[in-house]
């Protein structure tokens, strides 16, 4: 079974960032679940959704509290919310943001885990251009393609094309495929690095 937190805040996206992720994998003849946890039900208050898939079915219904992969959405939220609690050794981290990991502070804390699962990407700033709104769900799991390979860039735009009207779904799904390009960019920059 794999287990992906999505940590970000009201309003950004991430209930239904959790449920594309289950679409995709659904699509990809999976089982999944996806599920929120809401601590304040308001705009810009923290929130965690949770999914999982496996080619079994799946009988756990509790939060995930050992992940193999997050994804945060807010960057605000690094320093305020402990989201790196229970993350798997050898876990996947994406974080929206334009900044890098010594910008945020974070080189020696997750100097800990594999380098070349830990990637950022400017999630916001390619919404705000293609979708013309802040939303960064979309281009963040397609980077979650990207740095995983746990699911398809396919299976993400369907499940995008799937849940949004035409226009809005062309321009999500434009937003993740340059996601997509700039993680797979960084992780080639990452695998030189360490062969050097």
């Amino acid at each position: 079974m794999f287990q992906v937190r999505i940590h970000g805040r009201g309003g950004q996206g991430v209930v239904t960032a959790a449920e594309l992720l289950s679409v995709a994998a659904f699509r990809e003849g999976r089982h999944a679940q996806a599920f929120p946890s809401f601590g304040s039900e308001r705009t810009g208050a923290p929130v965690v959704a949770f999914c999982r898939f496996d080619d079994r079915p799946i009988r756990l219904r509790e939060p995930i509290m050992a992940p193999d992969a997050l994804i945060i959405q807010d960057p605000t939220l690094l320093h305020q919310v402990d989201v790196f609690s229970g993350l798997v050794p050898d876990g996947y981290v994406l974080i929206n943001t334009a900044r890098s990991l010594d910008e945020l502070g974070l080189t020696e804390f997750l100097g800990r885990f594999r380098r070349n699962r830990i990637c950022t990407v400017a999630a916001t700033e390619l919404a705000l251009e293609h979708v013309g709104r802040p939303v960064p769900n979309a281009a963040l799991l397609a980077g979650f393609a990207a740095i995983s390979g746990r699911i398809s860039l396919a299976s993400v735009v369907a499940a995008i094309r799937e849940r949004f009207p035409p226009k809005v779904a062309d321009a999500n799904a434009a937003a993740a495929q340059e996601a997509f390009d700039s993680v797979m960019q960084e992780m080639q920059g990452v695998a030189h690095a360490e062969a050097d």
